[in-house]
Formats: C-alpha cells, structure tokens, sequence
C-alpha cells in the first residue's frame, strides 16, 4: 500500500497535470469521459509513471479520477480570490508561495466559519484546488505541484478526514 504522502503527491500531480492542459472549451470530467485514453495532459508514458509509483495500489487507487473528483471540489470554491482580504493570500498573490498552505488554512476556515454545514477539512481541499486552478491561469510560471502536496500533507486534520473518509480513493466518490 502507497503512503498517504506518496498518495496525495500522485493525486496533485495528476490534478496539476490536466490543469496544465485544460483547455476552456473542453468541458470534460476525467472520471466518465477517458474513455480508457489518458486524459489531456498525459500521455501513456506520464499515466504509467504515476502508476509505477505506487504499485498494485492502481488497480483501486486512480490518481486522475480522484484529481477529477478534487477539480470538482475546487469548482465548489465561490471565492474570488481578488477580493478576499487574507494577509497570507496577498503574498501569495505577489509570489511569495511558501505561504500557499496558510494561505488556504485562512481562507478554508474563514469560508467553513461563514458555512456551519461546510467542515473545515472539505473546504480546505475546495479552496486548496480553487486556488492552485487560479493560480495556474494568474501566474502559471510561479506555481509547482508541491506547494499544494505540502499544504494537505502537513495539515493532520485534513489527512485525518481523508482517511476517515476511506482515503483518497473514497473521497466524494
């Protein structure tokens, strides 16, 4: 069995990878439309990289479906991130990214406080892919997949959830 470490980076960089290669007029969901394909973003090689990496667990742990399903959480996401008053979001948004994972802590409690049917630990991983999709489109150059893979690793609350949820194959599945 693969981490929970090795299993967040596999999913965040399956979700990095197919917000690199989306494309506006492509509506699409990874989970019901590859069709056995790789989806944009990847080809065989890359899939089967991220496959290797942790082992037999692929035949019930898919990187890509569960990206599709965090995407989905991030489109959750309402925040207009230009707007919201957060000390640590306005340096991330001049580039100082080792603030992303406070950032995101910040924002998520500020919009689970404001929602008592939202738990802090969803709106973390919506506000958490929301912002890594904008920032992807505001400053592409500044933004690697680790500043996200830290942000869910280092926070035990959120991998409490995850687990308890059955882990990353059983999120908003």
């Amino acid at each position: 069995m693969a981490t929970f470490e090795k299993q967040t980076e596999c999913v965040v960089n399956a979700l990095y990878s197919d917000l690199l290669g989306d494309d506006e007029s492509d509506c699409r969901n990874l989970e019901t439309d590859s069709e056995g394909r790789p989806p944009a973003g990847y080809d065989a090689g890359s899939v089967g990289r991220l496959l290797a990496s942790i082992g037999d667990d692929w035949k019930t742990f898919d990187p890509v479906v569960i990206a599709s399903r965090l995407r989905r959480m991030g489109d959750e996401c309402n925040m207009d991130f230009e707007r919201v008053s957060s000390k640590d979001l306005a340096e991330v948004l001049k580039g100082e990214m080792e603030k992303f994972g406070a950032a995101v802590d910040s924002l998520s409690r500020s919009w689970s406080d404001r929602n008592p049917e939202l738990v802090y630990e969803r709106a973390f991983l919506c506000v958490s892919a929301k912002l890594l999709t904008y920032l992807l489109k505001k400053v592409p150059a500044m933004v690697h997949p680790s500043y996200l893979i830290r942000a869910i690793n280092g926070n035990s609350q959120v991998r409490n959830y995850i687990e308890a949820h059955g882990g990353w194959e059983n999120l908003d599945s």
